[in-house]
């Protein structure tokens, strides 16, 4: 954690594994708490002379007197995707000590609690954050199974949640919310910009590998109707089991179905072997593959050489060259001991979300619809390039084209500007 924070304005404690709750619905009890919670509501006990003071000045010393605002970092700490989280984290701190310690003139008490990327304990991880540490705002998570759980408890409760990675197109679809916002991206947009991006290279035929889970499906639709719209085709959808790494039988397939090239959707160690074994198959040079950028970040080093040529599409990439970016990764790396990445944009701009929201408010976190309306009506200046949220909640950015380059996501141009996500479902649409 940055020197720049100050111990008593926010506490980042250890990752710890939720423990059971005995109940899974949401305490009935929960809002009167919430009414005796310092940072929830003004208290007047210890105030003495303060309490004969007119009311206005009165709520104005509690308020500068309250206790720090209460936000739980629901995130993977341990597993495959540990990494991604401690990004996620660096980042948002990172933007915290940039703002001095306080938004809107209100100090933050961190809460960490390692999700282990596991959507079985999603419901009774968001609980315990929000019935027992009473948190007044979640950011959350990475995988779209997890956040599933998460966002019932989010609606039901009203509890302020940032989504800093997850793309399920539920959460700014048909499960949207007036307090549910995303810093990232929907599964269906980094998608749609590959599918442009092999249409606009002037493949007509196109098939498309991924897993057999809700991201892969979502990922497959944003692709084909990307294609489409350009003229191109995909005559093919091959899928394995998630998160099996087996692709033999897939790739044994692509040759014979006539494809000009080949799009894909996979991340982590998943994409290493993937990749990897398409080389090995002889397939990089007989059917150029896009895919979507999760592939190549964070995974070229493990990929090595092998990802050299590699074209994917991402909201982010290596070199945009803008001053803000600039300063982002500079701040990141120093602050991290390493480089930035897409994961650590959608943290900072997770924190930059819950800013723009604290300053309209000027920290009154009690303004609930005055900060619902500053969040969703919030102009970043993003290391990823301009963004702002659609009637949904969700990012609209530009999809940049990329290629590996010397083990780099080299920008490469804008397949897409100002992408919105459809928010296909939303009732706030």
């Amino acid at each position: 954690m940055s020197d720049e924070i100050k111990a008593d304005e926010i506490t980042a404690d250890k990752p710890t594994v939720a423990a059971k709750v005995a109940s899974t619905a949401v305490s009935p009890a929960r809002s009167a708490a919430k009414l005796l919670r310092p940072s929830r509501r003004a208290v007047l006990t210890g105030l003495g002379a303060a309490a004969t003071l007119p009311l206005f000045g009165r709520f104005n010393i509690v308020r500068a007197q309250g206790a720090p605002l209460k936000v739980g970092l629901m995130l993977p700490y341990s597993g495959t995707f540990a990494q991604l989280g401690e990004n996620i984290t660096s980042a948002f701190e990172l933007l915290i000590a940039q703002k001095g310690g306080t938004l809107g003139g209100r100090a933050l008490e961190i809460i960490k609690l390692d999700d282990e990327s596991n959507p079985a304990k999603g419901p009774e991880n968001m609980k315990r954050l929000v019935d027992r540490d009473m948190v007044d705002v979640v950011v959350g998570t990475v995988h779209s199974g997890v956040l599933m759980g998460m966002l019932q408890v989010a609606r039901e409760s009203g509890t302020l949640l940032i989504i800093p990675n997850a793309g399920a197109g539920a959460a700014t679809g048909a499960q949207c919310a007036p307090n549910i916002f995303r810093s990232s991206f929907s599964n269906w947009q980094p998608a749609y910009g590959c599918g442009r991006i092999a249409a606009d290279a002037g493949y007509k035929k196109l098939a498309y590998v991924t897993w057999d889970y809700a991201a892969g499906k979502e990922s497959a639709a944003g692709f084909e109707e990307g294609a489409k719209e350009k003229g191109a085709e995909v005559v093919q959808v091959l899928t394995v089991p998630f998160p099996e790494t087996n692709f033999q039988p897939i790739l044994a397939q692509l040759p014979g179905l006539g494809v000009d090239a080949v799009g894909a959707f996979y991340a982590g160690g998943g994409a290493v072997q993937f990749i990897k074994d398409y080389a090995a198959a002889g397939l990089k040079d007989k059917l150029p593959l896009i895919a979507s950028g999760f592939a190549t970040d964070g995974t070229l080093g493990a990929l090595g050489s092998v990802a050299d040529g590699l074209v994917t599409g991402l909201h982010y990439a290596d070199g945009l060259d803008t001053p803000t970016d600039n300063a982002f990764r500079a701040a990141f790396k120093e602050k991290a001991g390493r480089e930035a990445d897409v994961y650590a944009v959608q943290g900072y701009d997770a924190g930059q979300l819950l800013a723009a929201g604290l300053e309209a408010v000027q920290g009154d976190f009690d303004e609930t619809d005055a900060l619902h309306k500053a969040i969703a009506g919030a102009k970043l200046d993003s290391p990823r390039g301009p963004m702002t949220l659609s009637p949904s909640h969700n990012p609209v950015h530009n999809i940049y084209r990329r290629v590996v380059k010397n083990g780099m996501n080299v920008v490469d141009g804008v397949a897409v500007e100002a992408l919105a996500d459809p928010g296909v479902g939303c009732s706030m649409t």
